[in-house]
């Protein structure tokens, strides 16, 4: 798959937009994945994925073929939806009454967005409280246990994507997994 990506971007870079296209194509449902399960936010994610591509776009020259491309790409698209997380206001919690609305709480507040009851149903509470877990790690961990253990990278591969040395990674993976045991252990 890398020499395919890499001759794609060969192409891209001398202005083949069908090549760019399917580079597009082999990334962003995975690029929207990823950015969607650091930032829980829909709109969010999807303006993640079109700026790496935008970005990808722009410095297709800087592009080393020694390095995987989905190394390169994931780099980009983590280190923007970082961006983002830094950038979010505090966050309040859904669950705590409103004062502006007197017996609501955030949820009720929130504009629908076509859920069914079938899909409500499926969001069960198990997910909700590892979800919020998840949410309440701090960037730098949140980032690397989304790659670990939902994108499944290697460590040499998060490594990469964060330009960092493996042994930082195995101490950040551990250090959120016991976050995460912490918060878990009496919800579950």
């Amino acid at each position: 798959m890398n020499v395919l990506e890499a001759r794609l971007a060969r192409l891209a870079l001398k202005g083949d937009q069908r090549a760019f296209a399917e580079l597009v194509g082999l990334y962003q449902d995975k690029l929207f994945h990823m950015a969607y399960r650091m930032l829980y936010n829909r709109q969010e994610a999807e303006d993640v994925v079109q700026e790496t591509f935008l970005r990808v776009y722009k410095n297709l020259e800087r592009y080393d073929e020694s390095l995987k491309f989905s190394t390169w790409i994931y780099r980009i698209a983590t280190n923007l939806c970082i961006d983002r997380l830094r950038k979010r206001k505090p966050s309040y919690s859904l669950d705590a009454e409103s004062t502006d609305h007197e017996g609501l709480d955030g949820y009720s507040m929130i504009p629908s967005d076509d859920r069914t009851p079938e899909s409500e149903l499926l969001l069960s509470e198990t997910q909700r409280i590892i979800h919020d877990a998840i949410e309440s790690l701090p960037p730098k961990y949140k980032t690397i246990m989304m790659l670990r253990y939902i994108q499944e990278m290697s460590l040499q591969e998060i490594g990469d994507v964060l330009d960092m040395p493996v042994t930082t990674i195995k101490t950040r993976v551990h250090r959120g997994r016991e976050f995460l045991r912490k918060k878990l252990e009496h919800k579950l």
